[in-house]
Formats: structure tokens, sequence, C-alpha cells
């Protein structure tokens, strides 16, 4: 069991965490349609924007209630009002996610308060679905902003469409995807769920809408994911599958007002994992698995027998956030490597957990410190610097990654990711060893 530090530091010096509104942007992206709305200064907008467009690089919708001073100290329920109408009229969302930021969390606005004397004021609007979520960026890290948003996702949205009772559909399932997965890794999921005869609603489903895809026409709002449709009809469902820790008060949430059964998988890296995974869609359709990937684990199983010499007591350290970290470190460990250091950016039950005897909540002035004498680092762009400085291998992995192509389509998932994951690691651990050969 890993017993949890937090450093007392006044400051955080070289931030490896990022803010709760960034977060709850990327769980609203998944859906269909939807523009998000941050209610706070320009500024706050326009960073999480650049980090987005700089990880997938695409094009991000993104608004601002844009607070200034005045606004700040006067309270913010015109700036929103004025915020919604405009993008009723320009962008024609589906769906509007509402988030806080510290400046107005600081400020204090009644949100709720704000919302109801909107709807009162604009009957006409009472069909738009607009979710919103506290998301202060003081404290919290992405992971907790992500799965705020998708808690307010399935409590508000669902809630829409009735008291009309929904027909059951024993072949729809829900999948809650964690901030951990890309959406290569949710394609990848889909397909392994349509495998078995399931129908899957994926909530939210970025593997539509941040895929990197050139759509038809041009679109102020997101042109795929999670449509309302299928927000609405979540109450149809047989059973939830939730993907991360971090899902659970989702999935808690749908059992709650839905009375929807669910499963949470804590990983999908790794052959037990998977087998898991696969094994509880064997359960769910009575479907024995495919021979596609009865054939694809036989692959997997052969990879780790030829790479399994390179991880063998290999150092690894680990800045992540706390669901991609416990898949990492427990995929790492099953493979014979150690778990030199992890650092994260909040807390989880998944922390004592972990194989290594202290996890960090920290940053990466801490993670610098610890990672050293380690053969490789892993985490997202902002460790580069690090690695340079302490001529380490870097393996990028989590958000932001800045510096690689590709993100949108990454899978590390399934047997085909894992297997993905065991060569891209291992020839970095191969080129360690032959690096002496060459001088």
């Amino acid at each position: 069991m890993a017993t949890i530090t937090t450093p007392k530091k006044s400051v955080a010096v070289n931030p490896l965490k990022q803010s709760q509104p960034l977060g709850a942007a990327l769980a609203f992206l998944g859906l269909k349609g939807v523009m998000p709305l941050f209610h706070g200064s320009q500024g706050c907008t326009a960073f999480a924007k650049v980090m987005l467009v700089r990880h997938f690089r695409e094009a991000i919708p993104l608004a601002t209630t844009a607070m200034t001073e005045v606004s700040t100290i006067l309270g913010g329920e015109d700036n929103v009002e004025t915020a919604i109408l405009t993008l009723v009229e320009k962008s024609k969302p589906e769906i509007i996610g509402l988030c806080t930021t510290g400046l107005t969390e600081t400020r204090g606005d009644d949100m709720e308060g704000i919302l109801k004397n909107f709807r009162k004021r604009h009957p006409k609007l009472d069909h738009l679905p607009i979710v919103f979520v506290s998301t202060a960026d003081f404290k919290g890290a992405l992971q907790d902003g992500y799965a705020a948003a998708v808690e307010s996702i399935v409590k508000t949205i669902p809630a829409m469409s009735r008291p009309v009772p929904l027909d059951p559909l024993p072949s729809q399932v829900v999948i809650l995807a964690g901030p951990s997965f890309s959406p290569g890794d949710i394609q990848e999921v889909k397909e392994i769920v349509a495998a078995f005869g399931l129908y899957p609603v994926v909530v939210p489903d970025l593997s539509i809408s941040l895929d990197g895809h050139l759509g038809d026409s041009y679109s102020a709002v997101t042109g795929g994911g999670t449509t309302l449709a299928q927000l609405q009809s979540l109450g149809s469902s047989a059973f939830t599958l939730a993907l991360g820790e971090s899902m659970r008060g989702a999935a808690d949430i749908l059992q709650k007002q839905l009375g929807i059964p669910y499963e949470v998988f804590p990983q999908l890296t790794g052959l037990g994992a998977v087998d898991e995974f696969l094994q509880a869609l064997t359960d769910l359709s009575g479907v024995p698995v495919p021979e596609k990937y009865r054939h694809q684990r036989r692959q997997l199983q052969d990879a780790m027998l030829d790479t399994h010499f390179f991880f063998g007591r290999k150092r690894v350290a680990l800045a992540l956030e706390p669901d991609l970290l416990y898949t990492v470190a427990q995929w790492l460990r099953a493979m014979g490597a150690e778990i030199h250091a992890a650092v994260t950016t909040t807390k989880s039950p998944l922390l004592n957990q972990l194989p290594i005897e202290t996890v960090t909540i920290g940053d990466l002035e801490d993670f610098e410190h610890l990672a050293k004498r380690a053969d490789l680092l892993i985490g997202n762009s902002n460790i580069a610097a690090i690695a340079h400085r302490l001529r380490t291998p870097l393996y990028r992995l989590g958000f932001p990654i800045f510096d690689r192509l590709g993100n949108g389509h990454r899978c590390t998932i399934g047997y085909r990711g894992t297997m993905q994951l065991l060569f891209d690691i291992g020839n970095l651990f191969l080129e360690q060893e032959e690096a002496p050969a060459k001088h």
C-alpha cells in the first residue's frame, strides 16, 4: 500500500497539473453540437483553447462570458445571459456546457440562481440543455474537472426526457470514458463492444469529435460526439461500463437516478485487464469472445515474450493524472519494471493501490528531484526539458503533448493498443542497450 505525500510548498514550481475548467471543456467536447462556455475572463478561456489546439491540432469551439474588472465586482449574471443568447443566435448549439473558473468561483456567483432567472426570462429556450459544472481552477486538476462535467451531463440531460417512459434496450450499454482515454482509445472500445452484438453509447465520445478528420462544412460547434438523443435515451440502457475510477461517480448517478447497474474498470491496458473486460462483455451479451480478439490476445502474449527481457528491473518514473498513473504503473509492474518514482496531480482512491512505497501529489520540480537515476520518464511534453537535463529517455503520454503528431489517433488500450505500447517503450529500452556499442 502506497503512502501519499503532498510537499509543503508555498507555490507550485513548474506545474504538472492542468486546471479543472480545461478538463470539463475536454469532456464537453465529446458531445455533438456542444459549445463549452467558460464563465470568467477572456484569458482563462484563451489559455485552455490554446492547450487543446496544440494537443489535438484541431479547431476547438470554446466561448467565454468575458468578465471584466467591473462585472467581476458587480456580478456576472448579465454576462452569462448575454453570452448564452449570443451563442444561440450565432452558433446555434444543441447543448451548452457552462463551466466556472477561479475568478467567478472566488467571487461566489450564484450560478444556480443565475440559470434559474435565465430560464424564467427566456422560456423559449427551455428545450436547450445548459449543463452547469462548478470547476474552480485553484483546486483539483484536469481529471477532477472532467469527472465533474460527466457527472453533470448524466445528471442533467437524461432528466430532460422524463416523465416520458423509455422502452428498455437490452443491447444498449453506456460507456463512461475517463480522461485517460484518447479518441483512438475510445474508437477501439466501441469496436470491441460492438463485436459482442452490443450497442455502445459513449459519454463523452471524443472518437467522433476530436479524431482528426475533415468535415464537409464549417461548424461553430462540435461536429460529432454523443448526440442529444443518445443522452436522452440513457435510461433505456441495460448496463454501464465505467472506464477509469474517476467515472465511478457518474456511474453511481446513473444507477441511482435511472436504475442502471454498473461495473468500474480501472484500466484497459495489459493482458489481465483486457481479459476481464472481454469476459464482462461475454457475460452481458452471451456472445463468446470473437476469434479476432482471441488472435490479438495470442499476438500480445508473443509480444510480451519478445519484450520482457528489456523491461525487467528497469526503473521508470511517472508523472501522470491518477487514472493514467494507475494504469501505466500496474502494467509496467506486470512486465517486470520497477516504479522508481510517481508524481500525480490530485487525490484518488487508486493511489493507495500503486506498486510503490510513496506517491507524491506535486509538481514537476518534485518529479525532477525524484526521477534521478531512472531509466525512463513517462509524462507529458512539459517533461521534455527535464528529460534533457537528466539525460533520460522520455515516453510522452497524457496531456498535453504538443511536440508529437497524431495524439487523436493514438491507441494504448485493448490487446492491440497494449501491444503497440509494449513495442514503443521496448524500443526505447532497446536503444539504451545499444547506445554504448555505438561509441
